[in-house]
């Protein structure tokens, strides 16, 4: 039996390591952390639980097809449902969307809002969905570095449909296109956001992320987002993948055209193939000093970071929802700070999240636990310290207008993340959430490959590399890697 090794036990590295040993593989898991899961990770504190990473749940059928690989009942080990409303937004001008996963209500109720033509609202997401359709084989599902993906009659469609594809518009300018009420663009634009990007920079290409939550769903699952790497982990363990937790692996060794196995700071371990989900930056810098260096892919800019507060809330707020947005008054100015002053805007956008809205063992009867989190650029040696205090007086300001309630005497912080602890938590580059940002319409094409161009046995997945961050997309990175090592014809 051929032994492979994953470093790292993220999202992306328990699929990898479930399908590797779908394929026969003998696999070792090894994490510097105690626990599964790289960002989707949880904590309880004095009857509060947290998700401390993601906290958007979308494709859950890629999480289903795992364990249906290996012929499980899904629902024996994870379970969720679908939401209804998908997010609360909210402006300091006192106006207020509840925006619903049915596209009819959706559209009914923003032309109402907004005072938007409903065709405008229906025309736009009828394009998402074809967008997606057309590009998603290419660059989501397929290796956008091997020649042969790009003669499919998929990728001829697309060719032959470029002029829908917006390369050459920005995000913002898209929706400008639909839209003309600001408020509206404004809520498509922070769909940028989900790949860590300026939408006044990204690719209009990218208002097809909207897709994936109008007409494919949003979902909470039972026992929130920690039970995705949870029960991936407990089939792991009943399929005989073994886990080396504690364990930080300290190289990858190599001769010129193969890599060898790993070294950690008791043993070396050998292996006939390697696949690393940890960060690319610290795969090459840190575990392949000697390697070629692929420096154009590691040159990019790093996405955007958070700061996370987590708060137990002694009071509960009806005008919440699970996910809700409170929006800033000058949003192209907030990513002028973030992305080019390597700063914070006063008036920033405050994502909250609050599991107990659906969990209520979440937090302690007639009590709510708010994930709150907001933008943060990455880590260039800031004085977090100062830009923590700038920014807890902002968000509180904020909350204060949208909810029209002094909500100070009523929170605690249980603990908090900024870039720094980010990255330490999690090996993430200068504590970027999704690798390298999307703010450039090549960005997609200069993110590392799943294979090295180097050693025909190493391989890459999860955020940092293609086809880039967020839950879904590093499931896809996953099966990417299953597909190039099956051309690779393993014997085993």
């Amino acid at each position: 039996m051929a032994k492979a090794i994953v470093i790292g036990a993220g999202i992306a590295g328990l699929a990898t390591a479930l399908r590797l040993n779908k394929k026969g593989f003998e696999v070792e898991v090894f994490d510097a952390n105690e626990h599964t899961g790289g960002k989707l990770d949880a904590k309880k504190i004095d009857g509060y639980r947290f998700d401390l990473g993601p906290s958007l749940f979308t494709m859950p059928n890629l999480v289903d097809e795992l364990f249906e690989l290996h012929d499980k009942n899904p629902a024996d080990y994870f379970q969720y449902k679908r939401k209804q409303l998908l997010c609360n937004y909210f402006w300091d001008d006192g106006t207020f969307f509840p925006a619903y996963g049915d596209n009819s209500k959706f559209i009914k109720e923003a032309a109402q809002t907004f005072d938007e033509p409903e065709k405008h609202i229906s025309d736009f997401i009828n394009s998402t969905e074809e967008k997606y359709e057309l590009t998603a084989q290419l660059f989501l599902e397929s290796s956008l570095h091997k020649v042969k993906n790009y003669f499919s009659s998929s990728t001829l469609k697309a060719i032959l449909s470029l002029h829908k594809l917006n390369l050459n518009d920005t995000l913002n300018q898209v929706n400008q296109k639909f839209f003309d009420h600001p408020k509206l663009v404004q809520l498509f634009n922070r769909y940028a956001t989900y790949n860590g990007s300026s939408p006044y920079q990204t690719p209009g290409i990218m208002s097809m992320i909207p897709h994936l939550e109008m007409n494919k769903g949003t979902y909470i699952p039972k026992g929130g987002m920690h039970q995705i790497s949870q029960s991936l982990t407990r089939l792991a363990k009943e399929v005989g993948i073994q886990f080396k937790l504690g364990k930080q692996v300290e190289s990858i060794e190599h001769d010129k055209k193969r890599v060898k196995g790993i070294k950690t700071k008791e043993s070396y371990h050998p292996a006939d193939l390697i696949v690393s989900n940890a960060d690319v930056y610290n795969s090459f810098g840190k575990l392949l000093p000697k390697a070629r260096q692929p420096t154009k892919n590691l040159n990019q800019e790093p996405s955007s970071s958070a700061m996370i507060f987590y708060w137990s809330v002694e009071r509960e707020f009806p005008e919440l929802d699970l996910h809700n947005i409170l929006f800033s008054n000058d949003y192209q100015a907030e990513f002028e700070h973030l992305f080019h002053k390597k700063s914070l805007f006063d008036d920033l956008t405050v994502y909250i999240n609050i599991t107990s809205k659906e969990e209520k063992t979440d937090a302690p009867e007639g009590c709510e636990n708010w994930f709150v989190m907001i933008n943060a650029p990455a880590d260039y040696g800031q004085d977090w310290d100062q830009l923590k205090k700038q920014a807890y007086r902002n968000i509180v300001k904020k909350i204060n207008k949208a909810l029209a309630k002094d909500i100070e005497p009523f929170i605690q912080e249980k603990f908090f993340w900024d870039p720094p602890a980010i990255e330490n938590a999690t090996g993430s580059y200068r504590g970027s959430l999704y690798g390298s940002s999307s703010n450039d319409k090549m960005a997609a094409f200069l993110r590392h490959p799943n294979f090295s161009r180097q050693f025909n046995n190493l391989y890459f997945c999860g955020g940092s590399v293609h086809p880039g961050g967020g839950i879904p997309l590093c499931l896809l990175s996953a099966k990417i890697v299953d597909d190039l090592i099956e051309d690779k014809k393993w014997a085993l």
